[in-house]
């Protein structure tokens, strides 16, 4: 047994999971689909606690005439945070951010605020963030743009000068919140950063550069059908696209004289308007871009998103059933990338340990595990892991073969036999079994003395799991096999 050190991959990839185009799907069936890990889950929430229409959400608020448009609401028509003045801590988002840091992600948090908000109001957002670990938290995103809610309330210094307070406001409540700008891209015409002179404080007091752009969009759904001719729809050219993003990472660069992480936290193409195959092309094209290119000047990206009521999710929601997902072949083809090297996660032995043993589990991107070899004869017939005593309590994220599997407090057997479905052994090998332990209610907690807790959970493991390898059936279809 050894320690193992999880770090970060490359190029990290995050998963948009619920927004104003489909629901929050949960990490176990994300997980099942996927065989893998994130190192973030983005939702995405609106907080207008000042509006009388407030908490509703907007799509059902009463209106005399019909809405024209997607944002033709008082507020954005994410789902309402209900944090905050109303403190309901056991509602959304926070069901959901438990249900991410549990299997071993963090959470990638965008929020629209109303820009009239003041200084207590964000205090009590602060708050509310402080015990889950790193986030990644994205105010009034497409801050440059004009479709936002928000934009209609204030103009666009009063806008960034709002961004630059709740930064402030985080770093000393909530120093474990990470905050993302998303503003402007780089214009080929002028040379500059959309407004990058009205945001140019805000680009220095965020933790993390950002950008949304897509390869393709109907940015009239759901109003109308992409068909040409049409103005409501758009696909764009893929080597354009990518060099937009990393020539605004150059001029950031350049006006801030700092040095900070460029995510992009939405990405995608759209299969409304390139289909279901040429969808997943775009994607893939993009992606090999950036294995490929030596610069490694992207820090992640965040894909739009697991189950969309439209085309720009691996799954699309059946119209029937909005519990049903119905899978598109950009998720096949997606997952493959997601298991590539360069966007995997990093792993390094750290020498022996015996047990008992004390894990931290910090972020997707730092934790200490334990490593253990498993050697492998041939294809087996069961491959299970069996879990006693203190351990059966145990929440768990192990990873086997590239593949992740989770296991929930009270759980005593997992399955591995799902890898070796799809991963046939052709010879004897040894593999590596890796086990971390994120916090098992998703949140950190106070111990001690000092700020250690916002940033480390803690977990001490007295045991080792079981693992049962059979190679043959107990008994073959045609054997007799009689009790007696």
């Amino acid at each position: 047994m050894n320690k193992v050190l999880m770090k970060k991959a490359d190029c990290a990839l995050d998963l948009g999971d619920g927004s104003e185009r489909g629901l929050y799907v949960n990490q176990d069936y994300i997980l099942q689909k996927l065989h893998c890990v994130h190192r973030g889950i983005s939702l995405m929430y609106t907080y207008y606690p000042n509006d009388k229409e407030w908490p509703t959400r907007a799509c059902n608020i009463k209106r005399e005439t019909a809405a024209k448009h997607q944002w033709d609401s008082p507020y954005e028509n994410y789902f309402p945070y209900r944090g905050g003045r109303e403190g309901l801590l056991d509602n959304e988002p926070f069901n959901f951010m438990n249900d991410i840091r549990r299997h071993g992600m963090d959470v990638v948090l965008t929020m629209t605020i109303d820009p009239s908000l003041t200084e207590k109001d964000i205090i009590e957002i602060a708050h509310d963030l402080r015990p889950y670990g790193r986030v990644l938290l994205r105010v009034n995103h497409e801050c440059t743009g004009s479709w936002f809610c928000y934009t209609r309330r204030a103009t666009y210094q009063h806008i960034a000068d709002f961004f630059v307070m709740v930064c402030r406001v985080m770093h000393e409540h909530a120093p474990n919140v990470k905050m993302i700008l998303c503003a402007g891209l780089f214009d080929d015409a002028t040379g500059k950063i959309e407004m990058e002179d009205i945001f140019l404080e805000a680009h220095k007091a965020c933790d993390i550069w950002s950008g949304d752009n897509y390869l393709s969009l109907h940015w009239g759904w759901p109003n109308d059908i992409a068909k040409k001719p049409g103005t409501s729809f758009g696909n764009f050219d893929t080597e354009k696209t990518y060099q937009k993003f990393k020539k605004s990472v150059m001029r950031l660069r350049e006006i801030t004289g700092m040095n900070k992480p460029m995510v992009l936290s939405e990405m995608n193409a759209d299969g409304d308007v390139n289909g279901p195959y040429d969808q997943a092309r775009k994607l893939r094209d993009f992606m090999e871009r950036l294995e490929t290119d030596p610069d490694k000047w992207l820090d992640g990206f965040t894909l739009y998103q697991f189950r969309d009521d439209g085309r720009l999710g691996l799954e699309i929601t059946d119209p029937n059933n909005s519990d049903v997902g119905i899978e598109q072949p950009i998720l096949k083809s997606y997952r493959e990338s997601l298991h590539k090297p360069f966007f995997s996660k990093k792993f390094e032995t750290a020498g022996a340990l015996q047990l008992p043993v004390k894990l931290r589990w910090s972020n997707s991107e730092d934790a200490e595990g334990i490593e253990l070899d498993v050697p492998v004869e041939k294809d087996p017939h069961f491959a299970e892991l069996y879990f006693k005593d203190d351990l059966i309590q145990a929440n768990l994220m192990m990873e086997f073969g590239g593949w992740w599997f989770y296991k929930a407090p009270g759980v005593k057997c997992i399955d591995l036999m799902s890898y070796f479905f799809e991963n046939k052994i052709s010879k004897a090998c040894t593999m590596k079994l890796r086990i971390f332990a994120p916090p098992a209610d998703g949140k950190n907690h106070p111990f001690g003395e000092g700020d250690d807790w916002l940033y480390n959970y803690y977990a001490e493991l007295s045991s080792l799991p079981e693992i049962r390898l059979e190679y043959e059936p107990v008994v073959g279809a045609d054997d007799e096999y009689k009790f007696d």
